[in-house]
């Protein structure tokens, strides 16, 4: 994020990524992920895994990774999402953010690099907690002092 996007969020994204990864459940819908290994969602979501996460991926190729059956939309999924994250370009993330608001997700979760100010008032606007521009995979062992 830019130094005016830091200002906006500041200390309120720090609590609300942790809230994110102590409180706000266990299932992650992976948007993105596929069995590619090559691709950063790949070993993001085993880190997920390793952390007690459920992980779900959602990719049009629908693939079972990690041992976990694909879907190839978010609405496809035929249980309860608590967080959907985002490994797509900014420019498709809205249309993601306000899917996991349609699915009754309770947090969207944008990865390194997707940012979408108008997404993120939009989720904010709907209720959901959001982050932009971090990785789970960093936040959770600085959150817990574990490697990831």
């Amino acid at each position: 994020m830019d130094a005016d996007t830091d200002t906006i969020h500041g200390d309120a994204e720090a609590e609300t990524i942790r809230r994110i990864l102590t409180t706000t459940g266990d299932t992650w819908a992976v948007v993105g992920l596929s069995d590619n290994q090559s691709r950063a969602a790949y070993g993001v979501a085993r880190v997920l895994q390793r952390f007690g996460k459920r992980v779900v991926p959602v990719h049009p190729k629908a693939a079972t990774v990690h041992g976990e059956r694909g879907y190839a939309t978010l609405a496809d999924i035929p249980f309860p999402v608590d967080v959907v994250d985002v490994f797509v370009n900014s420019d498709l993330a809205g249309a993601v953010a306000d899917d996991a608001v349609a699915i009754g997700a309770k947090a969207v979760w944008f990865q390194l690099g997707v940012v979408d100010e108008e997404a993120y008032d939009r989720t904010r606007a709907a209720g959901l907690d959001m982050v932009m521009d971090h990785c789970p995979a960093i936040e959770i062992p600085a959150l817990t002092g574990q490697p990831g």
